[in-house]
C-alpha cells in the first residue's frame, strides 16, 4: 500500500505505510445431516467466484461432520457473509471462535478459499505460525493452535490431533 504523500520515493509523510485494518472472523459448525463431500465442493466453488470480488480470503476445514473457517476481509464484506453463513441449511450450531479487527497482513493472501483436510490442519496453521512475521499474525494462529489442541473446535480438533 503507497500513502499518497511521498517526498522523492522515501518514506511516506508522517512515517512508514501503515498495514491495512483487516478484519478477521473464525467459527466452527456442524454439518447438517446428509451433508457431504458433493456440499463441500459446491461451497468451495462458490467461495472461490464471491470470495475475491470481496476482498476476502481463507480456509475450510471439514471433517467428523464439522466445518471449521477461518475469513479475513473487510469488515462490512465479512459481517455479511457470516449473517448468510447463520440461514445456511447445510450446516447449525455456528460458533464464532474470534473475531477482530487489526493492522495486519493476511494470514491466507493468495486463497480465495482453500480446502484444508481435518488431519492436516495443525500443520497448515503451524507452519503459517512458523513463517507469520507480524507479530498479530503470530499471537492469533497461536491462540488457534491453544484451541485445536485444547479440543475447542470439537470432530476437527480430533481429527487433526
Amino acid at each position: 500500500m503507497t500513502h499518497p504523500l511521498t517526498i522523492h520515493g522515501d518514506e511516506p509523510l508522517g512515517g512508514p505505510a501503515r498495514q491495512p485494518l483487516l478484519y478477521n472472523l473464525v467459527y466452527c459448525s456442524r454439518a447438517a445431516a446428509g451433508v457431504g463431500e458433493a456440499d463441500v465442493y459446491a461451497i468451495l466453488h462458490t467461495a472461490r467466484r464471491w470470495n475475491p470480488e470481496h476482498g476476502i480470503t481463507g480456509l475450510l476445514v471439514f471433517g467428523g461432520g464439522i466445518f471449521f473457517q477461518w475469513l479475513e476481509g473487510p469488515r462490512d464484506n465479512l459481517l455479511r457473509l457470516l449473517a448468510a453463513l447463520r440461514t445456511d441449511a447445510r450446516h447449525h450450531d455456528i460458533v464464532l471462535l474470534t473475531e477482530t479487527e487489526e493492522p495486519r497482513e493476511r494470514l491466507f493472501p493468495d486463497w480465495a478459499m482453500e480446502r484444508v483436510a481435518a488431519e492436516d490442519v495443525r500443520d497448515v496453521l503451524q507452519d503459517a505460525h512458523d513463517t507469520a512475521r507480524d507479530p498479530a499474525n503470530a499471537r492469533a494462529l497461536a491462540d488457534m493452535l491453544a484451541q485445536l489442541d485444547g479440543g475447542a473446535l470439537g470432530g476437527a480438533a480430533h481429527a487433526a490431533g
